[in-house]
């Protein structure tokens, strides 16, 4: 299994995020560092381990508030050239698109930026070579219902971003991830949200869930390297 960190980028420092709730995201309180500056945080998440990708959302860019982190993305890329960057900047059509496929990064598309499926399949993704994040909120699914339903519109890699279960501490939402890992077991699935650590990681992979998206147990050392390490075997 892999073990995938998370950076949320909010106003030029990593936050905390919880349960989805952007409007009240707070600096990052690592115990990893002192600092929220996103390429302190990414240097004690690589002394953690030497993981192979991260997770980067771009709250800025997501919502379409204030300046996008493109130039600190493309430092980050830069200064640790071993991480394979994925990147969701909230990207629902061509022109952002464009934009920022000049990174050396993979994009993450988010269902949530879709009104209809005819917007989704209008984007100039050759080969489906991006990451697809199936996003849920407490009130449930957000993005056209094709996208949920017909795998044919799936790259290999699919996220189940369970917003409200970010950062709440209170476990992951099995049933889900067990109904989407259900529809296709040609496809990677990633789970996200609620990861308390190392028992629900070994449940995870009982499952056949292919990877795990981590921030908060992270940054409170639920998780050991040792125990990152026996996972990814």
């Amino acid at each position: 299994m892999q073990i995938i960190p998370v950076i949320d980028l909010l106003n030029g420092v990593v936050v905390h995020a919880k349960k989805g709730e952007r409007q009240h995201y707070q600096p990052i309180q690592s115990q990893l560092t002192d600092s929220s500056a996103p390429l302190d945080i990414v240097a004690a998440l690589l002394k953690l381990y030497p993981f192979m990708q991260l997770y980067i959302a771009d709250l800025n860019a997501i919502q379409k508030t204030g300046n996008t982190h493109y130039k600190v993305i493309e430092t980050i890329a830069k200064r640790f050239p071993q991480l394979t960057l994925w990147v969701d900047a909230g990207i629902s059509n061509n022109t952002e698109l464009s934009i920022w496929q000049q990174l050396n990064i993979c994009l993450v598309i988010g269902s949530e930026n879709f009104a209809n499926i005819g917007n989704y399949c209008a984007l100039n993704h050759q080969n489906k070579n991006f990451v697809l994040s199936l996003d849920f909120f407490t009130n449930g699914y957000q993005g056209p219902i094709e996208l949920l339903t017909n795998t044919k519109y799936w790259p290999q890699n699919v996220i189940v971003m369970s917003l409200a279960n970010v950062g709440a501490g209170q476990g992951v939402n099995v049933d889900l991830l067990s109904k989407i890992k259900a529809r296709s077991l040609e496809h990677n699935v990633i789970a996200a949200g609620g990861i308390r650590g190392e028992e629900d990681l070994l449940q995870l992979k009982k499952m056949g869930i292919q990877g795990a998206l981590m921030a908060t147990a992270l940054h409170y050392k639920k998780i050991s390297t040792e125990q990152i390490e026996s996972l990814a075997q």
